[in-house]
């Protein structure tokens, strides 16, 4: 008697090149995001993202262009306004 079921090869029906998409995808959704909350986490994390899809061969390279330039368009953001407000933080 088995109380278990047999262990069946698992097989992945994601493709490499579909992860990295969702991440251009997702870079761009943070970046874009970044510029009104949470600069200083979600631009390094939009930078980090279109690079690796970027390095993963991504179809969608133009929204990962874009993700890159709001990551960079974040911490940007930030240090203007760090400068304006000679704070740390900024507020509106």
């Amino acid at each position: 008697m088995q109380l278990t079921a047999p262990a069946t090869p698992r097989t992945d029906t994601r493709s490499p090149g579909r992860d990295a998409d969702g991440m251009a995808v997702a870079s761009f959704i943070l970046g874009l995001l970044g510029l009104l909350v949470l600069n200083l986490f979600l631009g390094p994390i939009a930078i980090a993202l279109a690079g690796v899809s970027l390095w993963r061969g991504t179809a969608r390279r133009g929204r990962a262009y874009l993700g890159l330039a709001l990551g960079i368009a974040d911490l940007a953001v930030l240090a203007t306004a760090m400068q304006v407000s000679h704070t740390l933080s900024w507020s509106l």
